[in-house]
């Protein structure tokens, strides 16, 4: 009757190593498993990210081709000015008038006047221009950096949800998420500010008696 105790007994604890075993084996594969999904979701992101980069630097050349684009077009713009004022001294002269006394003066000046407020206004719209795409360049940075973040939460979370307890891996949950969410509403100290309000530089109106525009 002992006997059969014993081998009964030790049958019991030979199942019960083969269990613990083939747990361990399947738990170890499971961490595996889901650290490598955690990787590959990592690589993943920074794919995204390294696409939002790319359209942030096409952004920034955007705002540096709507300057350079509003400078020609206001050089091409104030020497048609010019050239009109030059017609309008050219026709004044011709009817024996002097184009330096009275309303011919008069007539120059308004033309002058009006092609700098339309010069201004193109230079104006350049920058408001260029300053958008900043805008956008900025906030598609932000973007990137928030994928990042949410690569680096998934595959963190991978690897401690497996290996640590509950409250560890609700703890490295909450504290990414927390992070995410400052930068993504700029609540932080250290938040990303866009990009300031253009300002143009208005000079003066030219000279009645010099060379106009």
């Amino acid at each position: 009757m002992g006997l059969f105790t014993g081998i009964a007994l030790a049958l019991t604890a030979a199942s019960t190593i083969t269990q613990v075993v083939a747990s361990k084996k399947a738990s170890s594969a499971q961490k595996k498993a889901e650290q490598k999904q955690g990787d590959l979701q990592r690589k993943a992101a920074e794919g995204q990210a390294e696409i939002l980069d790319y359209n942030a630097a096409v952004a920034d050349l955007q705002a540096q081709d709507a300057i350079e684009r509003g400078a020609e077009a206001e050089s091409r713009f104030r020497s048609q000015v010019r050239g009109t004022v030059g017609a309008q001294r050219a026709a004044i002269a011709a009817g024996n008038i002097d184009v330096s006394f009275g309303s011919a003066v008069d007539v120059q000046a308004d033309a002058a006047m009006l092609g700098e407020l339309d010069a201004l206004t193109i230079r104006t719209n350049a920058a408001r221009e260029s300053w958008g795409y900043k805008v956008q360049a900025t906030d598609i940075r932000n973007r990137a950096a928030i994928t990042r973040r949410e690569g680096v939460m998934m595959q963190e979370a991978s690897r401690v949800g497996t290996g640590g307890t509950g409250w560890q891996t609700a703890s490295t949950l909450l504290g990414a998420g927390a992070s995410l969410m400052q930068m993504r509403y700029a609540s932080s100290g250290n938040r990303t500010t866009a990009p300031k309000t253009p300002t143009v530089n208005i000079q003066p109106s030219p000279s009645l008696s010099g060379v106009y525009f």
